[in-house]
């Protein structure tokens, strides 16, 4: 059974580890809501998102599981600053990009910003 996980860009540059598809990962999971991604991937891909992969947290309902990665999608959006000056994804802009890697950076993209990725994959 596959399952979708989301990676946070920023928690790849911190200090995650490049994966790759066909890859087998260790990752801690933690179950989210898919509608906590609608803005950011949009209304289509969100309700897939079953997990986020999970490095910094204390989260106690983590799972730590080994994972065969079937596919990588880059996901890139438009972020506005409200004027708390606190940064959120517009809703509708959307760039789904395919790729066989990751490593926290992608290439950028006309105005947009990466925000993470979406991962298909199964147990390893």
């Amino acid at each position: 059974m596959a399952v979708t996980v989301w990676v946070d860009g920023w928690q790849m540059q911190c200090c995650g580890e490049g994966f790759a598809a066909g890859g087998v990962v260790s990752w801690d999971l933690v179950r989210v809501d898919p509608e906590d991604y609608a803005d950011v991937v949009g209304e289509r891909w969100a309700p897939a998102i079953d997990f986020r992969e999970e490095h910094h947290g204390q989260e106690p309902d983590r799972v730590a599981v080994s994972l065969e990665v079937l596919t990588i999608v880059e996901v890139h959006c438009r972020y506005e600053t409200s004027p708390g000056m606190t940064a959120f994804p517009v809703p509708g802009t959307a760039v789904l990009v395919p790729v066989e890697a990751a490593d926290g950076w992608a290439e950028v993209r006309p105005g947009v910003r990466f925000a993470g990725y979406l991962v298909t994959a199964r147990l390893a």
